[in-house]
């Protein structure tokens, strides 16, 4: 969906998966360091909105997520996976329940076929499932910020901001009031830093929760009764996932950044060297510099020098080997 604050000053819209919002209003380095100060907003309203309401909701996602959900107290942020049968990640899920509703904001473009989904789940619960997309804009306030919440707004409260599901026909009047706007690039850039995954860039089609460190934060492991489960019990006790999410520091006397999907080599093979990983997620970081959040199998030694393309890098750990 296209959003209406595309016309405020300076808006360059984004691409890709995040089209209809703001990539930047001019000035990137400028919105990443007023997020970080706790000032403005972002700007979210392409994403998925899902809500659930029935008074078996909370029981009922209980066993379809990885997430416990069966008491989660009203008003706690809460994330969680849907998986497939062999226990990769399908969907991702950032949820909030208000005293009668589950509201949760998904990937743009997501949200069909998480319903689809969850409606043949539904069974004999006492569950209804809509997509409130159309109605509801998510806006996001940094940690810290004292920007005002409209009354009777969801919110989800993390130690990264408050997300807001705000009815949509508010979204211009609360953004003339939530101080000055950033774009998704800053938002993202602020992510990339601190190690938050994110489904579509660092997934694919064969990725598992331990990958990406989703074990504790979107993944209960003392709850049963989910797709997928098996696997993630194995994994947890008998072994170890073949690949391991890597923060890396880039060049920075490169012009380019390496894009999603560039290769990850050990630098000490030689522009030859076989492919060990790939970046899922690069930004220009305004105090880091170049970074990324890059794949890469389990083995590579920590303290091993790689390059993303022709672009040196430096690894940190996310997820131990």
């Amino acid at each position: 969906m296209k959003s209406p604050l595309l016309t405020l000053p300076g808006a360059v819209p984004a691409e890709g998966v995040d089209e209809g919002v703001a990539a930047h209003y001019g000035d990137l380095f400028r919105e990443q360091r007023a997020l970080a100060d706790g000032t403005g907003f972002v700007d979210l309203s392409h994403r998925g909105v899902v809500a659930v309401t029935g008074e078996d909701r909370l029981a009922w996602l209980h066993l379809l997520l990885t997430q416990h959900m069966s008491e989660l107290p009203a008003g706690r942020a809460t994330e969680a996976l849907i998986l497939s049968a062999n226990g990769h990640i399908e969907h991702a899920l950032y949820l909030v329940d208000d005293g009668e509703t589950v509201w949760a904001h998904v990937e743009p473009g997501t949200q069909d076929a998480l319903i689809v989904y969850l409606e043949s789940m539904k069974f004999f619960y006492r569950v209804e499932v809509a997509d409130r997309t159309a109605d509801t804009a998510v806006v996001h306030l940094p940690a810290g910020s004292i920007a005002e919440v409209p009354q009777g707004v969801a919110v989800r409260e993390t130690p990264h901001g408050r997300d807001l599901f705000l009815p949509r026909a508010d979204l211009e009047a609360y953004a003339g009031q939530a101080g000055p706007p950033a774009g998704i690039l800053a938002y993202e850039a602020l992510r990339v830093e601190q190690h938050r995954p994110r489904l579509g860039f660092e997934t694919d089609h064969r990725t598992i929760p331990h990958e990406l460190g989703w074990i504790g934060s979107a993944v209960h492991l003392q709850k049963g009764c989910y797709r997928g489960q098996e696997t993630v019990a194995r994994v947890q006790n008998l072994g170890k996932p073949p690949r391991r999410l890597v923060f890396l520091h880039l060049d920075g006397s490169e012009v380019h950044l390496p894009v999603a999907g560039t290769e990850v080599r050990l630098a000490d093979d030689g522009p030859d060297g076989r492919k060990i990983g790939f970046i899922t997620t690069s930004a220009r970081h305004h105090e880091l510099g170049p970074v990324a959040l890059a794949l890469v199998k389990r083995n590579v030694a920590l303290d091993a020098r790689l390059v993303a393309g022709d672009t040196a890098a430096a690894q940190e750990v996310v997820v131990a080997p």
